[in-house]
């Protein structure tokens, strides 16, 4: 696997990214068509990307992060195919060397359904194991998913 990082993403790679985000989060934050997804992505201020390339040059995970009210906002998406074999863990821990908070909403229920079918595993744990701080008192409620807060800080001398 190659680590590639982008500010700016082709249009290939959006479809690419339209196509892995619909497979492996819950059909209820499904994009119906590429054009939607990008009016996802548009707004996104200060938008970093990490994307991780097989052999082929095909994205099988995708970090981005993100301001959102003067926070750093997040998500992961790895290939199903991919999980558990410490490329998130990877990804975030390139993330953390540039900067000093990350935050993100995360399913925590096991109930909600892929659009294939197959349910949608939590993350919850990895963030966990990654050092991340699990606020559930914050969450999020939407018609659409459930989910509550989790933010990772850097420790050390650069913070005060």
């Amino acid at each position: 696997m190659n680590i590639q990082r982008t500010k700016i993403l082709t249009s290939s790679q959006k479809q690419d990214l339209f196509e892995l985000w619909n497979k492996e989060y819950p059909r209820n934050l499904k994009y119906e068509n590429i054009k939607d997804f990008e009016d996802y992505l548009m707004p996104l201020k200060d938008l970093n990307n990490i994307l991780l390339l097989d052999e082929n040059e095909k994205i099988k995970g995708w970090y981005f992060d993100f301001l959102r009210e003067n926070e750093r906002w997040f998500a992961v998406i790895l290939d199903s195919n991919i999980q558990g074999q410490n490329f998130g863990t990877q990804i975030l821990n390139l993330s953390k060397v540039e900067n000093t908070e990350l935050n993100g909403w995360v399913i925590k229920s096991e109930t909600y359904l892929k659009d294939n079918g197959e349910p949608y595993n939590s993350p919850i744990e990895f963030y966990r194991k990654n050092g991340f701080k699990i606020l559930e008192e914050t969450k999020l409620e939407t018609d659409n998913i459930s989910a509550i807060k989790v933010k990772w800080f850097k420790t050390g001398n650069n913070i005060g």
